[in-house]
């Protein structure tokens, strides 16, 4: 057994108290051992937390990680437009080593902001998995397929590839990488090939992530069409369970926030992107209080433009106060459990918690700023002051992925030049 003590750092713990202690990991099984005080005698190596905070590491619960190659290309549009116009057109241009550069990217800037696992929806996944396996990532991976726009033959092809990519990248990455079966939406997807597709992923024991009412477009065809709310007719198709999770839940009406507390099924909210995009606010006060599970999510670079948890969390609170029009309304301790045990419980991972047994995910956030000074409340500080930039260090399954701000697993400016080189081909390719 190889130990890695965390040191001399102000440990939060699952209950969102603060303590001074140390971290013991064992770094072969990936595993907290012990948090408590003078543990650096038991460790092989140690890494310091002095003036730091030491966290659960965040998990993103929703994301299209390749998309940091279209950060800055097409801004100011609403969804659809955006979609149509700016991005499914240059989406249809990629490549395997166009996705590859393109998660790299996002590794890097997830692990500089703290970020130890994703949610991710996306195509080439085999490629993502091999990417995110090599920077030392956790993650949940699917290919997002649809319908709209394709023959029945293509349509199902798409539908396949959804299954056979969730049973080929579910293990890798030493057992980090997970996966999911991913129609895109329920107005992107018709329904035969849902009746069809999702009972096969069940036969296969993966969970179904899709988006769901992220704005009233994908809300208005369903009632009109099939005369019930979205999530109700989600269920009807067999969408609904614990283990499945959706995206976005802008417009839902009471109704769908009692389906989905009952069934247990995960909302991941995307502040920044809905925000972007004018999609409108997420009820997230009403969900919590009847008990759904919320986690946090930064949606792709493309609709946000960043990859940070902890912008998306201060996100969170903010519009979660408009939203309810309440400022008492998704307080920080609210926010900072989101976007970590929140997001692992809807995502299905057993990581966003800092105790004895748990994953050894950590992010050890430096707290000698001006921004985190004086540091009065460490749980509102994270909620509505810290930045990525503030992240120190990274440790995912046990390894430590970033010391002092130095990216261990991926070579920064090599992966920086990919991605402009990449970007450069893409769009030539896209002719813009």
């Amino acid at each position: 057994m190889t130990t890695l003590a965390i040191t001399d750092g102000q440990v939060l713990s699952p209950e969102l108290t603060v303590e001074r202690a140390d971290v013991l990991i064992d770094q072969d099984r990936g595993e907290v051992l012990e948090v408590g005080t003078d543990l650096t005698a038991d460790a092989d190596e140690t890494l310091d937390a002095s003036d730091s905070l030491v966290t659960p590491g965040f998990v993103n619960g929703h994301c299209h990680v390749a998309m940091t190659l279209l950060r800055g290309n097409a801004d100011d549009k609403p969804l659809d437009a955006w979609l149509q116009e700016d991005i499914w057109p240059v989406e249809a241009e990629l490549t395997a080593e166009t996705v590859r550069a393109g998660t790299e990217l996002g590794a890097l800037e997830m692990i500089k902001g703290g970020v130890t696992a994703f949610a991710d929806m996306y195509f080439f996944v085999p490629t993502i998995a091999d990417a995110v396996a090599d920077a030392g990532l956790r993650a949940r991976l699917g290919h997002g397929f649809i319908s709209v726009a394709k023959d029945d033959e293509e349509a199902r092809e798409d539908a396949r590839e959804g299954l056979a990519v969730a049973e080929e990248v579910d293990g890798m990455g030493d057992g980090r990488i997970s996966s999911a079966f991913m129609p895109h939406s329920l107005t992107t997807v018709d329904g035969e090939y849902l009746e069809e597709f999702v009972p096969k992923a069940r036969d296969i024991g993966v969970p179904i992530h899709y988006h769901a009412n992220e704005t009233t477009d994908e809300v208005t065809p369903i009632v009109e069409e099939h005369g019930v709310r979205p999530l109700a007719y989600a269920a009807e198709k067999g969408m609904l369970e614990p283990e499945d999770f959706i995206a976005h839940g802008v417009h839902l009406d009471e109704s769908e926030i009692g389906l989905l507390a009952e069934a247990g099924t995960g909302v991941i909210h995307c502040p920044a992107s809905n925000m972007k995009l004018a999609s409108g606010m997420a009820p997230v006060e009403r969900m919590r209080e009847a008990g759904v599970t919320v986690g946090i999510g930064t949606d792709g670079a493309a609709s946000n433009n960043d990859l940070s948890m902890l912008d998306e969390a201060r996100d969170a609170a903010m519009i979660g106060k408009l939203a309810a029009d309440d400022a008492s309304a998704v307080p920080a301790e609210a926010v900072v459990e989101m976007m970590t045990q929140g997001s692992a419980d809807a995502i299905g991972l057993e990581s966003g918690r800092l105790e004895e047994g748990a994953p050894a995910d950590l992010a050890v956030i430096d707290l000698e700023k001006p921004h985190l000074t004086p540091r009065n409340d460490l749980v509102s500080h994270l909620a509505y002051a810290a930045a990525a930039a503030d992240v120190r260090h990274t440790i995912c399954d046990g390894q430590v992925l970033m010391r002092d701000r130095d990216v261990l697993t991926l070579d920064e400016s090599a992966v920086r030049e990919r991605a402009v080189e990449e970007t450069e081909k893409l769009l030539a390719r896209a002719g813009e």
